[in-house]
């Protein structure tokens, strides 16, 4: 490839007596703007230092251009003669180690304060089931002891654990320790866990479980209780990090059997709540007593205050304006007597306190067969052939569906009380006069 003769055109050049464009001497031929005269033509009066640093400028940055201009001017007069480029040296990536893998931690810290805002879904939530909802792996403890020391702030004021939040408004989250979830789904306890679970399930949906809790079984646990309803729920949360645990939204005494309430989401256990916070929620107890109340259909109501004995308490009946007493509404009718010694009885409880059927019947004179709380006669022999366990089933409950509807469940006698029935010639199909009871108090 050879060079076309002539200037470029680009910047003020010197004329010369060979013609336009040419860098002024005898032989000059000057082919480049700013050429420095010379008489043995172009670019031989550059300094040699700066041609070094072109070519070693060159030589560092190749793909510059594929061709370079080498001028020899013994060989050609001072003309330059295209050559091939010099190809760079094939350079050899070698990719860093990557970092090891750390394995998971059995907790994670979150250093940052957050704020959230409260939703239509968690309204009327209490602050403490708040923070279970939004942070499954959050201790009891750990979220007791930081709304206590005043972290947890409620549109920026202290608040309790017990205080419902309202929709909008802003929670401020402290630092916390969140517990890794465990990863239960192969394990052969949680296996279990759901199966059992769905052997006593009496009514599902998307929202709603109605359990027939058996009697024995906790539903929460407490100082030596391992094995309790709340504990076995954690089998059926859904797999990833938002996954939903079903919740309880009501309790019953270890010894009652029944009908048991579990909110499977967010948005029903806030609906649920606040149904049972109104007093909204209709429920049926069936007992067997001693005696027959008189008169056979009426209303106790009384004040309770609880009791504490040694490692044991009880509610006892309470004075009005007594200190921590609490007012409860019971009604009452019995459905069928047993030659005037033991009469199945149906209870309506407008109010929901801590023990109120066993305590209101041992105070009316005709305690619960089976009790080992309230049961305060003497000397008094258990028939032939009845178990010594409490004779109390939730038997019916009847709440506003979260999404509209009626969720309306009734439970079966629990094995010990259809053998006492069975005994007593008692049928469990009969109409129950609770049903016309009021629902106020």
């Amino acid at each position: 490839m050879r060079m076309r003769k002539g200037g470029y055109g680009g910047g003020k050049q010197s004329a010369g007596p060979r013609g336009r464009g040419h860098a002024e001497g005898p032989r000059g031929r000057g082919q480049g703007r700013g050429l420095a005269e010379g008489p043995r033509g172009r670019g031989h009066g550059r300094d040699r230092d700066e041609r070094n640093k072109e070519r070693a400028r060159e030589r560092a940055n190749p793909r510059q251009s594929d061709l370079r201009v080498k001028h020899s001017p013994k060989r050609d007069g001072g003309r330059g003669r295209a050559v091939p480029a010099r190809p760079p040296r094939e350079q050899v990536f070698v990719a860093p180690p990557a970092p090891p893998v750390a394995a998971p931690k059995p907790a994670q810290f979150s250093a940052a304060v957050q704020t959230v805002t409260v939703t239509p879904d968690e309204n009327g939530m209490r602050v403490d089931r708040f923070f279970e909802a939004r942070f499954p792996g959050l201790s009891f403890s750990h979220i007791q002891r930081i709304i206590r020391k005043g972290e947890v702030r409620v549109n920026g004021k202290r608040t309790e654990p017990k205080n419902r939040l309202e929709a909008g408004q802003a929670v401020r989250i402290p630092p916390l320790k969140l517990d890794a979830p465990k990863l239960r789904d192969d394990a052969p306890q949680a296996q279990k866990d759901r199966a059992f679970i769905k052997s006593i399930t009496l009514f599902e949906d998307a929202d709603v479980l109605v359990l027939n809790k058996p009697m024995g079984l906790s539903v929460q646990g407490g100082s030596g209780t391992v094995r309790h309803i709340d504990g076995m729920l954690g089998a059926l949360r859904g797999p990833g990090v938002d996954a939903q645990r079903p919740r309880l939204v009501h309790r019953l005494d270890k010894d009652t059997a029944g009908c048991l309430l579990v909110a499977k989401t967010r948005f029903a256990a806030a609906a649920l709540a606040k149904t049972f916070r109104t007093r909204s929620a209709r429920k049926i107890y069936w007992a067997l007593v001693v005696g027959v109340p008189k008169p056979k259909q009426g209303r106790v109501s009384t004040y309770l205050a609880k009791q504490e004995e040694e490692e044991d308490s009880y509610m006892r009946i309470a004075k009005h304006g007594e200190k921590d007493a609490v007012h409860a509404v019971t009604y009452y009718a019995v459905v069928e007597t047993a030659a005037q010694k033991l009469s199945w009885i149906s209870l309506k409880p407008v109010t929901g306190r801590t023990h109120q059927l066993r305590a209101h019947m041992a105070h009316v004179g005709n305690p619960i067969i089976g009790d080992p709380k309230y049961f305060n006669i003497e000397n008094w022999e258990l028939p032939g052939g009845i178990q010594n366990k409490l004779h109390l089933l939730a038997r019916r409950i009847a709440v506003p569906h979260p999404r509209g509807g009626v969720i309306d469940v009734s439970a079966p006698l629990p094995p010990h009380m259809q053998q006492s029935w069975n005994l007593l010639g008692f049928d469990a199909k009969r109409y129950d006069p609770i049903e016309e009871a009021p629902e106020e108090e």
